[in-house]
């Protein structure tokens, strides 16, 4: 099939990679943007052009997944928040011809919905001359992802739009913010997708309203401990934090094999494994590629014992985040994000 990527267009077309939300570790706070070894592109495509009339077109190996779904498509959504934060800023711009190329799968664990806001975003504010900052964006996508959510979260939209693992952090005045982890190049992330829908809303809601205190302080010290040994390159202390000590225990059993292949994963000697983000994709850490591809394997085998196909790919992180699929350099607001 030939995709975006591939055909002429007199507009732009913009990238937005896959992503892992929480990282195990940080629930609704850390996420890594995913970039397969094989070099394919692991996201959602978007193309915007200027036009006499608003249009929208719904395409790619996902596209029948949301074609029975009454509510706006999620790149509209994000067009229209874009639309009106520029219209607040002073400006009118509009209105747009939009494509969506739905190349993950829906409702997967993989940020799908973040990625096609991600690159309705930038594809827009490349179109338009930069009108808005990467923080601005940043709050844009976070506001439509709360629309399927139920509450604004950031552990997706931010790698996909900023690429690496993503720590969210307090921002000035109330602005979401991010800073960066230096996550070690050797490791590699096995991601893998069983052929399984669970959506956000119903992973969340197996979730308690409420913590105790030893939960809520193992959480934080854990994540703490993490973000310690990235920057201080432990890999022992890396490995024993890569865990979820906050909501894998309630998802897990909304996951047909997910435990099988956890154990699986950790006896080939990953240092981590978990759900990407609310499942039902899973992912785990490798140290070579050779070990990675055995996980893989590993994973894939156990998801069918429970019945389940599934589909794997080997990733680095992806170091850049979203982008538009046009020769030129990174864009300003992306550098000076925070």
């Amino acid at each position: 099939m030939v995709g975006l990527a591939d055909s002429p267009t007199s507009g732009l077309v913009a990238y937005a990679p896959a992503s892992i939300g929480n990282v195990a570790a940080g629930f609704d706070l850390l996420g890594a943007a995913l970039a397969p070894l094989d070099g394919s592109l692991l996201g959602d495509l978007v193309r915007v052009e200027r036009a006499a009339e608003s249009s929208f077109q719904l395409i790619g190996p996902f596209a029948q997944a949301l074609a029975d779904d009454t509510r706006p498509n999620l790149a509209l959504r994000a067009r229209d928040l874009f639309i009106e934060a520029v219209r607040t800023a002073g400006e009118e711009v509009g209105p747009f011809a939009i494509t969506l190329e739905k190349r993950l799968p829906v409702a997967s664990g993989l940020g799908s919905s973040a990625s096609s806001i991600v690159a309705t975003l930038v594809a827009l504010q490349a179109l338009c001359g930069d009108p808005l900052s990467g923080s601005d964006l940043l709050g844009l996508a976070g506001q439509a992802e709360g629309l399927t959510s139920g509450s604004m979260h950031l552990d997706n939209v931010a790698p996909s739009l900023l690429g690496g693992l993503q720590l969210m952090v307090p921002g000035r005045e109330g602005q979401p913010a991010t800073r960066r982890l230096p996550w070690p190049s050797d490791l590699l992330m096995v991601v893998v997708h069983p052929a399984f829908r669970l959506s956000t809303a119903k992973s969340r809601g197996v979730l308690p309203e409420r913590l105790g205190w030893p939960e809520t302080i193992d959480f934080a010290g854990n994540l703490a401990s993490l973000v310690e040994a990235l920057h201080s390159q432990d890999r022992a202390l890396l490995s024993r934090c890569l865990r979820d000590p906050l909501v894998e225990i309630h998802r897990a059993p909304l996951v047909p094999g997910f435990r099988a292949a956890q154990e699986a994963a950790k006896n080939l000697g990953a240092l981590g494994c978990s759900l990407s983000g609310s499942g039902p994709s899973m992912f785990a850490v490798a140290e070579d590629e050779g070990q990675a591809e055995a996980i893989s394997e590993a994973i894939r085998t156990a998801f069918a014992g429970a019945g389940l196909e599934s589909r794997g790919w080997i990733c680095a992180l992806d170091p850049e985040g979203a982008r538009v699929l046009t020769p030129g350099s990174r864009p300003a607001w992306q550098e000076a994000c925070p």
